[in-house]
């Protein structure tokens, strides 16, 4: 069976070519949190895509919804999308918009309003945690929507909740649209913000798949604490061209480009 790096690769180059047929930005935000979404779908995410209300499935929640052809690479790999379905991304009438829908069998939550992921995981988590039932629920937001005072107003939700089946990412590529994250708000330090408000927190390599698996391990709804996942990532990982370079939160790929993106990656 493919492994979650082999899995990453063949997400990546997928996104690039979803990007240059639908002429659709956002793709290095998309390669940055890659490593994270292939951990989670091929070895964490309990997931039925015959039954995918199944009221035990863990719940995945992409608040960073710019970021929506990463998450339709995974569902298609998992069975929740057909080929056909993944090739309409983009197109008039599609169900696959820019922005992940809840019309779409997997997608939990409508995102891309950035801030608004982790109060609705929080609301999800707490529901479970009332009804004592089992699933766990993650959220994967960007560094730049920790701008918003809803992610804080969440942490403090989930900490005095004690929801331990809750757990989110924060894919900390350094970039917002205009500018380095550093330089829009102060941010740092995370870490340390995330930890006085009462979370689990873990700083990881974000493209390390064996931190990424680790740092899931005690999400549980028997935890008196949320996990928070602080992931030093890379924008536009993967694309040697494409990292690092903020450019390409806008630009959309040639279709040489797209040729050499693919060989880099190992996937032709």
């Amino acid at each position: 069976m493919i492994n979650s790096t082999q899995l990453a690769a063949r997400f990546r180059a997928r996104v690039v070519e979803m990007s240059h047929a639908a002429g659709t930005a956002h793709l290095a935000s998309s390669l940055s949190c890659m490593d994270i979404v292939a951990v989670l779908y091929h070895s964490v995410l309990r997931l039925d895509p015959l039954n995918p209300g199944w009221k035990d499935r863990d719940r995945f929640i992409l608040s960073k919804g710019h970021a929506a052809t990463a998450l339709y690479a995974a569902l298609a790999w998992k069975g929740f999308l057909t080929e056909e379905q993944l090739e309409s991304y983009g197109r008039a009438g599609s169900l696959l918009e820019e922005h992940p829908s809840p019309k779409l069998e997997g997608v939990e939550a409508a995102t891309g309003s950035l801030g608004h992921g982790l109060p609705c995981g929080c609301g999800i988590a707490l529901a479970g945690h009332i009804k004592k039932e089992q699933y766990r629920t993650f959220v994967l937001m960007s560094d730049g929507e920790c701008n918003e005072g809803s992610v804080w107003e969440a942490s403090m939700f989930a900490a005095a909740n004690r929801l331990g089946a809750l757990c989110a990412f924060v894919d900390f590529n350094k970039w917002q649209a205009t500018g380095r994250s550093r330089e829009v708000l102060a941010l740092d330090p995370l870490v340390d913000k995330f930890r006085a408000f009462g979370w689990e927190v873990h700083e990881i390599d974000g493209h390390d798949h064996q931190q990424i698996l680790q740092s899931v391990q005690d999400v549980s709804p028997s935890r008196q604490k949320p996990t928070m996942v602080v992931a030093h990532t890379v924008k536009g990982k993967g694309v040697s061209f494409m990292e690092d370079d903020n450019n390409w939160h806008y630009r959309i790929p040639t279709a040489e480009e797209v040729q050499l993106a693919k060989a880099e990656l190992g996937v032709l």
